[in-house]
């Protein structure tokens, strides 16, 4: 039996392209005599839907798609397993629908509903109780749904009731622990019930989050059989041994990426598809020759490519010179056009509108942030004039203790660096300046100047400002915070780590009283455990703080 594994980059709510692409893969699969095409986790819906599926208008429409795809499988004379929330009996399921030659075999619906972390299932499904093994040309087939393979009830009850092959689709998104997670989930399962285990995941980012792919197959002796390229679409087919119950030894690449690695494509990727799947023609940002602006700029180009990619220089009497030749050398370096808008002016004209306002009162942050509104006003209109959608750049470190300008340089569509602490994001460039990823656009290496990933971080808001003249140095700022956002860990646990108590205690005050920018800021592509918006979710108004043991 030929097995065709379909690890595919659909879109959320776009029915009938996802109808049309599961089409074209049937006659891909035809022509490769292949007898079983499997899908993702809710394909025809695209995952995670979210609200879309209380709206019964689109789960009738995904219905009508599956049975359209039902119909076409007869002329194919193939069977096909594809995801799709479904009613039966009023209530709502998650469910994924076995075909053959034109007949609906049966629907597997799912039974462990996450309600953790970005999930939260429960508010949507209704769980289901009981798994069912459904024979597919003689072979008896469990068909668990992504979470239910995370818990060793389902796989067990299917193997107690005869099952063969476990097929599994998926709609599992990526952070930076996940993908050996989710081998040794598999192994475990395996190592269970001794059955061979096929999994295929979605690849392709769907707002915040980012899918991987790294669909395998693993035999019942724990063997990986095959591995699919991460963060790409792919296409295999694998030959199944009914009499023997195993899969044929195949020879295949096996893709062995770095955690830098992965991460840094999880950047390109949540980026070329937000940009894309929301016709964007284009994006813009400002290149203030940091490291922030000018990883953001490498992704772009990497992502979107150079003639997608406008940058802006937005000088004020603060910008240093070795700023401006850095932005310059940046933007040459990744061949995109570099345009000087300098503020200056600008500024000077909005404190001489506000000198009555502000009489009697001295010089302080205001002024620093009205230079930070000033850039972000000229950016978002030549977004709204241009119709390209702006990048904003804040780490996650500087998101965490609100070091951002609300309505200034947090303004922007979308974050690729979010959830990147800026240690990591030095890591990244460095890792990026000698390496050459797969599926990028810009085939080149050096793209960071090293003057940019060596200077002192400043934002250039006054004279000789540095980020350490009000944040604790990045290394120790990031693990507190890592700390803190990651683990939830007290006072007491930082301070056993080798931290001070006062330092603490400032970065969890400027974190918990920063909630409000965030819930205003732009999404971004998550990569930790724990990213602000989908996984940590803190009251604005909020009086708690740990109390000193």
């Amino acid at each position: 039996m030929k097995l065709f594994l379909a690890q595919i980059n659909n879109i959320v709510g776009d029915i009938d392209g996802n109808l049309k692409r599961a089409i074209d893969i049937l006659d891909q699969a035809e022509e490769l005599n292949s007898d079983l095409v499997v899908f993702s986790e809710l394909f025809l819906s695209g995952y995670p839907p979210e609200d879309l599926v209380l709206k019964k208008s689109f789960v009738e429409e995904c219905r009508n798609a599956l049975d359209t795809l039902i119909n076409y499988s007869k002329t194919k004379k193939v069977g096909l397993i594809v995801g799709l929330p479904i009613y039966e009996k009023n209530n709502l399921f998650n469910a994924a629908a076995i075909v053959d030659e034109g007949k609906l075999i049966g629907f597997s619906k799912k039974i462990n509903l996450p309600n953790y972390s970005v999930f939260d299932e429960k508010r949507v499904f209704h769980q289901n109780d009981i798994p069912k093994v459904f024979e597919f040309r003689g072979l008896k087939l469990g068909v668990p749904i992504c979470e239910d393979i995370w818990q060793d009830n389902v796989c067990l009850e299917l193997k107690n009731q005869g099952c063969e092959l476990i097929v599994s689709p998926n709609g599992s998104p990526f952070d930076k622990y996940k993908i050996n997670q989710r081998k040794t989930i598999i192994e475990d399962r395996v190592s269970e019930i001794g059955l061979p285990f096929v999994y295929i995941n979605q690849v392709g980012g769907q707002d915040e989050l980012v899918f991987d792919g790294s669909s395998l197959i693993m035999n019942g002796d724990k063997e990986i059989i095959y591995e699919a390229p991460p963060w790409q679409e792919h296409n295999a087919v694998i030959e199944f041994n009914e009499k023997e119950k195993k899969f044929n030894n195949l020879s295949f690449n096996e893709f062995k990426f770095s955690d830098l690695e992965n991460i840094y494509m999880a950047t390109v990727i949540g980026l070329r598809d937000y940009v894309s799947k929301n016709n964007f023609p284009g994006v813009i940002l400002g290149l203030s020759g940091g490291i922030d602006s000018a990883f953001c700029a490498a992704v772009a180009v990497d992502a979107l490519g150079k003639d997608k990619v406008e940058a802006y220089m937005l000088p004020s009497n603060y910008t240093s010179e070795n700023s401006t030749i850095d932005a310059e050398d940046c933007a040459n370096r990744l061949e995109i056009n570099l345009e000087t808008i300098p503020i200056s002016d600008t500024f000077l004209s909005l404190e001489e509108s506000l000198k009555t306002s502000f009489k009697g009162l001295p010089n302080d942050i205001t002024e620093e942030n009205l230079q930070s509104r000033i850039r972000g006003t000229i950016l978002m209109a030549i977004s709204n004039k241009k119709g390209k959608m702006l990048i904003t750049t804040g780490n996650k470190s500087e998101v965490s203790v609100g070091y951002s300008t609300l309505y200034g340089d947090m303004n922007g569509g979308f974050n690729p660096i979010k959830d990147i602490y800026k240690t990591e994001l030095y890591a990244l460039a460095n890792w990026r300046n000698i390496n050459l990823p797969n599926n990028i656009l810009l085939d080149k290496k050096d793209v960071i100047p090293a003057s940019i990933i060596s200077k002192e971080p400043t934002a250039e808001l006054r004279d000789n400002q540095k980020d350490s003249d009000s944040l604790p140095p990045y290394d120790e700022l990031d693990q507190i915070l890592e700390g803190l956002v990651e683990y939830e860990l007290s006072t007491s646990e930082l301070e056993k780590k080798g931290f001070s108590r006062e330092e603490i205690k400032k970065v969890e005050n400027l974190l918990y009283v920063s909630e409000y920018k965030r819930r205003q800021s732009a999404p971004g592509v998550k990569i930790s455990l724990r990213n602000f918006g989908r996984d940590r979710r803190y009251p604005i108004t909020n009086k708690f703080r740990d109390k000193i043991e």
